[in-house]
């Protein structure tokens, strides 16, 4: 059996929900031990938080930097470092550990500006580590079978792209008393960056559109807002699209459209077919030709190398969220021991979204603020350079 890859995580200490998404995911294909943590800059804190987890005192940090430095001394120091910390230190603690030798597994986004994930990537390369960015719904199996269908021209020449994501979450002013950590940290922009709504959510439906498509949008036209008075970010956007190839799309992104949980859903439309995915009924996908009728495909039952990849239960069972985070894992796995045993990866894992996807994910929120900026002007994504 091949040996676990020694993991370390920054961030995710009691209390954090994303540490536990994280966690959960790198355990439950069994490719990963966790040995080290720096899971909180308060000492206690930290302290609390590795032993609830079962680690050893001795590996944990409340100085992520110290971490680095320890684990890269050590002959069995961690090889690959989790990093799911507010978005401010994400950059800074990537850094850190490319510095000291290690692959990373970030949560999105890349860092707080193109510039600064720039700089980033260019270590990343130089260092030749893999650098995973932890967009989760990449790795449901429907999506990579979806993303299939569109490489094998399954819909045609491609039309429209429709993307929205809806949650209802900061419909009221939560983050204004101080007691919703969450909210506090993801409407400062200090800690979250120069947006909101976009940011959080509205990357993921960028993404989500351009890892099944295959294609970047090159110019955009964007209004953003604040329904909550006194709100210092965004929490809704709304957009259009213009790809190269002349197809157009739309994307709308709201953190208080009410009644809504997590809705995020996409479609697709070419010139012989449309297709259709909802993240709330992760296991169907939608597939309509022109002129046909339209198809229920559900996971374990489609036959494509990328969603056999992606599925670990057998047909009729629910595979969710938790699984497609695991799959994140599950490829930086494969990518990193395809380098420490000089060989390719399996191709299948190389859907794993990476810090290029990062950098397009910052290129395009700079676009969007841009000509949100201008009264929805088409930006050109790719000339827009740190405008804010």
């Amino acid at each position: 059996m091949t040996r676990k890859l020694r993991l370390g995580m920054v961030g995710g200490g009691e209390g954090a929900f994303i540490g536990g998404v994280h966690r959960t995911a790198a355990q439950l294909d069994g490719h990963y031990e966790l040995l080290a943590a720096a899971l909180s800059s308060e000492p206690q804190r930290a302290a609390r938080s590795a032993a609830a987890l079962g680690l050893d005192p001795e590996r944990s940090y409340a100085d992520y930097r110290e971490m680095a430095r320890a684990e890269a001394a050590r002959p069995d120091g961690i090889e690959v470092v989790s990093i799911v910390t507010p978005n401010h230190l994400h950059a800074p603690v990537a850094t850190a550990f490319l510095e000291a030798g290690m692959h990373v597994i970030c949560d999105k986004p890349l860092a707080l500006s193109l510039q600064e994930g720039e700089t980033l990537a260019a270590l990343a390369r130089q260092r030749q580590r893999v650098f995973a960015l932890t967009h989760p719904y990449a790795g449901y199996a429907m999506v990579r079978h979806a993303r299939a269908l569109v490489r094998n021209g399954a819909l045609g020449a491609l039309r429209l792209v429709q993307v929205e994501y809806q949650q209802d979450w900061l419909s009221q002013p939560i983050e204004q008393d101080g007691q919703h950590k969450q909210a506090c940290w993801r409407l400062d922009p200090a800690r979250s960056g120069p947006t909101g709504c976009l940011g959080d959510i509205g990357s993921h439906a960028y993404q989500l559109a351009a890892f099944v498509s295959g294609m970047l949008p090159s110019q955009v036209s964007a209004e953003l807002c604040s329904f909550v008075p006194g709100r210092q970010l965004d929490d809704h956007a709304q957009m259009m699209l213009r790809y190269t190839c002349g197809a157009r799309g739309l994307l709308w992104a709201s953190q208080v459209a009410a009644g809504c949980a997590n809705a995020l859903r996409l479609r697709i439309f070419g010139s012989q077919a449309g297709l259709a995915f909802d993240q709330e009924r992760p296991d169907e996908l939608w597939l309509t030709p022109v002129g046909g009728a339209a198809q229920c495909l559900r996971q374990g039952h489609v036959d494509s190398a990328a969603a056999r990849h992606a599925s670990r239960v057998p047909a009729g069972h629910p595979q969710g969220y938790q699984e497609a985070f695991a799959q994140l894992y599950v490829d930086a796995a494969e990518q990193i021991r395809a380098r420490q045993q000089a060989r390719a990866p399996f191709p299948e894992s190389l859907d794993l979204p990476t810090i290029e996807d990062g950098l397009a994910g910052h290129r395009f929120i700079d676009a969007a603020l841009a000509s949100h900026r201008k009264n929805g002007l088409w930006m050109d994504i790719q000339a827009v350079r740190n405008a804010h």
